[in-house]
């Protein structure tokens, strides 16, 4: 079971969301909130598999959410789900922690296949907010690349991570064993000095890598 948070203030969202994701046996939701502050003060003491998060909601916005639970350690992997595309509310949702960034126009499909592979450690950007980063990014200073250079074969790996595939899904479209790509996914972070795969996007994108 995946226990899910809801947070966005359109009591209709929420609720046709909840609606959609009871259709199965899979997903358990384990809260809602209306604003902000509601997420901030609920989220902690809610046993919370994935958080669904609007970006903005009265009182607090979803980047404040973020940005405040990461700083007591009690931010859940968190899909950002919004009508919203701008690209420096992404970077800024990113940055602060989300693991994905979806807009709402997705099937019921698309959002149970996020959930999942949020759920499993995964990210999950939607392609045509993957392309907006890439336009609107631009290359830092050389001085902020990574220490050492990633290997033809960890490139590929970044950009299948930059589109949301999983450990498995990356071994298959690769050709090669999931243990690999874990180790190789491991060593991408360590080149970078970041902690999980969505700041190795974020990194591979500011880089001008990708």
């Amino acid at each position: 079971m995946i226990r899910v948070f809801i947070a966005d203030d359109q009591l209709l969202i929420r609720q046709g969301i909840r609606t959609l994701l009871e259709m199965g046996a899979e997903i358990v939701i384990a809260g809602e909130a209306e604003d902000g502050a509601q997420t901030i003060e609920r989220l902690p003491e809610a046993e919370v598999d994935v958080l669904l998060l609007d970006v903005r909601m009265p009182k607090k916005s979803g980047v404040d959410v973020l940005r405040e639970l990461s700083a007591i350690d009690a931010l859940p992997p968190t899909l950002v789900l919004t009508t919203f595309d701008d690209t420096a509310v992404v970077l800024d949702a990113i940055r602060s922690g989300a693991r994905g960034f979806l807009l709402k126009d997705i099937s019921y499909q698309q959002l149970m296949n996020a959930i999942r592979a949020i759920a499993a450690g995964g990210t999950v950007f939607q392609p045509a907010i993957t392309q907006r980063l890439l336009r609107a990014t631009p290359a830092i200073a050389d001085d902020a690349m990574p220490i050492e250079e990633l290997t033809a074969r960890e490139l590929e790996v970044v950009r299948l991570m930059s589109g949301g595939y999983s450990n498995k899904e990356i071994a298959h479209a690769l050709g090669t064993a999931e243990g690999t790509i874990k180790n190789q996914v491991s060593s991408i972070l360590a080149k970078f000095g970041v902690r999980d795969r969505t700041r190795a996007v974020l990194k591979a994108l500011e880089t001008g890598l990708l």
